[in-house]
């Protein structure tokens, strides 16, 4: 199955949408969601950075480790992960508005922290590297805009080298069928579809050759991450008040669709 929408389309949304979303979702320009627990409580930031530290954890990556960062956005966690962790991180994203902020962002780093990390342009489909370029390659909330999600998953496993790691979480659709509100507010205004549950996601990624080390269901996550939102969202006059107060509606019907069993979140951790 194919999405019917296009890259041109997502590229489009995001280039447009950065500042809106650095607004309120993260003003240094990261858009995932997060992994609550007693530490962070209802902190959206801390959520989303426990999600983070998760993902280095089960992706087992440290200061060896060659990461490709697919769909880096403004490259935010790709600078944290190379800072970090001190490992040599490449950022790819398909809007050229992101990867120039991530680009600047890198320029401000000193000379050593530069020479960890690159940004360019690049589809998820049609990845510019060598088969086995990397040990790791790391994706947060990207492969559900991508229209033909088994090509992007077949390039990831090519750019990994023999015993690389894949991290990554992605939306998934836990029932085919689902209602008007679930298609208005989550997958037409996300550009978004899939045909991917939890457990068939895991199929497609052995039917690349993948391993499957760790698989995760967080859709209970996924709801308090956008209820969180909601919260968040300006509730204020200006010229945007139309679009956050959109918004605001958008994310409560987002969370009212993961309670439906019509979206979910899966963290993912696989082997080549």
């Amino acid at each position: 199955m194919s999405s019917r929408f296009t890259e041109q389309e997502t590229e489009t949304y995001y280039d447009s949408e950065d500042a809106i979303y650095r607004s309120f979702w993260d003003e240094d320009g990261s858009v995932h969601w997060g992994v609550f627990d007693d530490n962070t409580g209802d902190d959206f930031l801390k959520a989303c950075a426990n999600l983070n530290d998760m993902m280095v954890d089960k992706g087992r990556i440290d200061s060896s480790s060659n990461v490709l960062d697919m769909g880096c956005g403004n490259g935010t966690t790709a600078i944290w992960l190379s800072g970090d962790q001190g490992c040599q991180v490449t950022g790819v994203d398909l809007s050229g508005v992101r990867v120039q902020n991530a680009q600047d962002k890198r320029a401000g780093l000193d000379q050593s922290a530069q020479e960890k990390l690159a940004f360019e342009k690049a589809s998820a489909t049609d990845l510019p590297f060598s088969d086995g370029s990397f040990s790791h390659l790391w994706s947060q909330a990207v492969i559900y805009h991508v229209p033909d999600k088994e090509t992007a998953l077949k390039e990831a496993y090519r750019v990994l080298e023999d015993g690389g790691i894949m991290v990554f979480d992605d939306l998934t659709k836990p029932q085919p069928e689902i209602s008007a509100d679930a298609q208005k507010f989550v997958y037409d205004r996300l550009l978004y579809d899939t045909p991917y549950s939890f457990d068939t996601y895991q199929d497609a990624l052995k039917d690349q050759g993948f391993k499957i080390v760790e698989a995760y269901d967080l859709s209970s996550h996924l709801k308090n991450s956008y209820l969180r939102l909601a919260d968040r969202t300006p509730k204020f006059g200006g010229p945007d008040a139309e679009h956050y107060a959109e918004l605001t509606n958008a994310y409560r019907e987002t969370a009212r669709a993961v309670d439906n069993r019509e979206l979910g979140w899966g963290l993912f951790v696989c082997q080549k």
